[in-house]
């Protein structure tokens, strides 16, 4: 498709500030990106949900908030370190980072052989000189518009062709669970022979936690409410070793005394973890001795009770898991294409209804991912 045969104005989400649904309105006339150096025009054909889209709408990231993720603005969040990387979003802002597209044109100096193919785009903005460098890095979809539109203009580097049978709204469900999923496996240095313990196994991180550790040939320990237990259990992708539900937060349940029911030991070696909360000593007390603890969310409340003792004493190994290094999101395209990894597609909606979209995902009572389509 030629520049000039481009249409100039789109369909878009657009978030206008820091609230609730009402700050994220619908666009039928937003104008079509430009694309500069080295860019690619991506024609969107789907694009996954993630957490982080409902925590920068509500200013969640915010030091000054102590609660869990919700759905609307929190009285005490501070718009100034509001963004995921504790600083102030620009707006207005196309949120959306799992987009699924077609490249249909190529900025100067950009690779034109990608326009016409399907591709995946790396959700990690870098600096392509020095990309090793974390203070450089932004999120798609925060620091630059994303996938809730019909088209975005994106970095050549960030833009992976995919050769698959997956349908669009399939592949929308990878790059953020997943990538953040293998990212915290390797910080934690899962491999064969560990037992990994994965507190809201029923989301999109942790769904894609069972897969790619399995993958690993790890033993994985899903943890989801007792509600989701059945669904969980009778999934037809997903194989976890074995499931149990958190312990009761009136004191009467006991995880060890669970785990040891569910795979005959009292603790794990590896915690993989996006839930934190009242939870959290319940998991550091079910490390072995040199065990290692991942994270990379806090959807039931950032502010944990921590016991440096526990953590000393049992020689234990603490890992945050946000930005990707270079190469793993290529790993993943890898692993979609090999089929080693299959969709978790819990349900799709259109564009229009991105607030019904985020509602679901707000609500969890899905397992998986949920998807906007947008194009075909």
């Amino acid at each position: 498709m030629s520049h000039s045969s481009l249409p100039t104005i789109m369909r878009a989400f657009v978030l206008h500030g820091h609230g609730d649904m009402d700050q994220l309105t619908y666009h039928t006339d937003w104008p079509v990106p430009e694309i500069g150096e080295g860019e690619l025009l991506v024609k969107v054909l789907a694009c996954g949900l993630n957490n982080t889209d409902i925590n920068t709408r509500t200013a969640w990231y915010s030091k000054s908030v102590s609660k869990n993720t919700t759905g609307s603005k929190l009285d005490e969040a501070d718009d100034d370190d509001a963004a995921w990387g504790g600083t102030a979003i620009t707006f207005p802002r196309i949120q959306g980072a799992d987009v699924a597209g077609i490249v249909v044109a190529a900025g100067p100096g950009a690779d034109n052989t990608l326009i016409g193919k399907r591709v995946l785009i790396d959700t990690w903005l870098r600096d392509w000189d020095n990309p090793m460098i974390r203070e450089k890095c932004g999120y798609y979809g925060s620091e630059c518009d994303g996938g809730f539109a019909e088209y975005t203009a994106i970095n050549q580097h960030n833009v992976h062709a995919v050769e698959s049978d997956l349908g669009n709204a399939e592949l929308a469900t990878f790059a953020t669970a997943f990538v953040t999923a293998e990212n915290m496996l390797n910080r934690a240095n899962v491999g064969a022979g560990d037992t990994v313990l994965i507190p809201g196994a029923s989301g999109g991180v942790g769904s894609a936690l069972i897969q790619l550790a399995n993958r690993r040939g790890a033993k994985t320990i899903a943890m989801t409410s007792a509600a989701k237990i059945p669904a969980l259990a009778d999934h037809d992708i997903l194989s976890p070793t074995d499931i149990i539900a958190p312990p009761s937060r009136d004191g009467s349940g006991d995880l060890a005394a669970a785990l040891m029911k569910a795979i005959g030991r009292n603790n794990v070696s590896v915690i993989a973890d996006v839930v934190g909360g009242d939870l959290w000593p319940d998991l550091i007390g079910v490390l072995e001795r040199g065990g290692r603890y991942t994270c990379a969310g806090a959807i039931a409340g950032p502010m944990v009770d921590f016991d440096l003792r526990t953590f000393y004493l049992r020689d234990l190994t603490f890992t945050g898991a946000t930005i990707v290094p270079p190469g793993v999101f290529a790993d993943l395209v890898g692993y979609i294409e090999r089929g080693e990894i299959k969709p978790v597609l819990a349900a799709q909606f259109d564009l229009t209804e991105l607030h019904s979209a985020q509602q679901a995902f707000i609500d969890k009572k899905h397992i998986g991912n949920i998807v906007v389509t947008v194009g075909s």
